[in-house]
């Protein structure tokens, strides 16, 4: 009895280790194809509004969800009145994520984009310690603080500084580490479910931010923009659009059977390709050398740690890590 139910938890571990690993894959290449579709978008063919940009995300999230639903392929609850109490404050952070995600693409180049991310990382290991009560072990701070390291190195040697640019790309590491530790509180409560909170996040910011961009002049900028007949700039802009649902999917799935540490380290290793690719796409990098060594520290350290955190545990201390962190979120809820 002892020998099969050994056999059963064996084969449940491959399995959740199987799950990890294609949801952290999956995730890896959407955020690799938003990164590089929104770069060329608003910086290759200058479309005037990131704003803009992120309302066509939201549309396109909340049209995809609203007929799975009708179809029946998703399932989640209906609107009532205490829906945006228990999202609260993902809409706010959603929100800010994408305008200030889009943003720091549009001001910077991508590989200054993707060394100023990593600082994300920090961010989101802090804020896992104390919001969610979980404690990374001393590797996993080393590593960190080795791809921090790298990339002030790769920022001190900025040539192409912009305040604008450096200010928005902080603002969207805060934002990233809020909704990857608020995401796993929210989707470990098992009550409206990664469709839920993917589809009531977007319809609840569409209307704040259609605002804010009429407010703003970005609305009728992008009206006037001279190349909606431009079939190539036409298909980019409407892949960017549903691009960003199938990211905001897989940051949900990824933060699932991840920790929200993982998910946002995953976010930055894919920067490995953004990093070089980027000194190509977008035509706005200057090169230098004390940049690249800092770019190459960061990379490597982002390596450590995903050897790091995916080796696999014994199951003991993966039950007490799962049991302190459910005790954790039912007492701060």
């Amino acid at each position: 009895m002892s020998a099969h139910s050994s056999s059963e938890d064996a084969e449940a571990d491959r399995i959740l280790m199987i799950k990890k690993i294609l949801s952290a894959a999956f995730y890896a290449f959407a955020s690799f194809m938003i990164t590089v579709v929104n770069k060329t978008v608003l910086t290759s063919y200058a479309f005037p509004s990131y704003q803009v940009l992120g309302l066509g995300q939201m549309i396109a999230t909340i049209i995809v969800l609203w007929c799975g639903r009708s179809l029946k392929v998703v399932q989640f609850p209906p609107l009532d009145s205490g829906i945006a109490h228990r999202i609260w404050p993902l809409p706010v952070i959603y929100l800010g994520n994408m305008a200030t995600g889009l943003g720091g693409t549009k001001e910077l180049s991508l590989p200054m984009f993707t060394a100023l991310r990593r600082f994300s990382i920090l961010m989101t290991m802090i804020l896992e310690r104390f919001v969610l009560g979980i404690k990374a072990s001393w590797p996993v701070q080393v590593s960190v603080m080795a791809m921090v390291g790298g990339a002030l190195l790769a920022a001190v040697d900025d040539v192409t500084f912009s305040w604008t640019g450096y200010t928005l790309v902080l603002l969207n590491d805060g934002f990233t580490a809020a909704n990857g530790v608020y995401m796993k509180k929210k989707l470990d409560s098992k009550d409206l479910g990664k469709y839920g909170l993917m589809y009531y996040n977007a319809l609840f910011m569409i209307v704040p931010a259609a605002i804010v961009a009429w407010c703003t002049g970005d609305l009728e900028h992008s009206a006037a923009y001279p190349h909606w007949d431009n079939m190539l700039f036409l298909a980019q802009f409407l892949m960017s659009c549903l691009m960003g649902f199938v990211l905001s999917y897989s940051v949900m799935l990824c933060t699932q059977y991840n920790s929200a540490l993982t998910t946002t380290i995953i976010g930055c290793l894919k920067n490995i390709l953004v990093t070089y690719l980027g000194m190509i796409i977008g035509g706005d990098y200057v090169y230098s050398l004390l940049n690249f060594v800092g770019l190459n520290i960061s990379v490597l350290a982002s390596l450590g740690y995903t050897y790091v955190t995916f080796k696999r545990k014994p199951n003991n201390y993966m039950l007490l890590n799962e049991a302190n962190s459910r005790v954790t979120i039912l007492n701060r809820m």
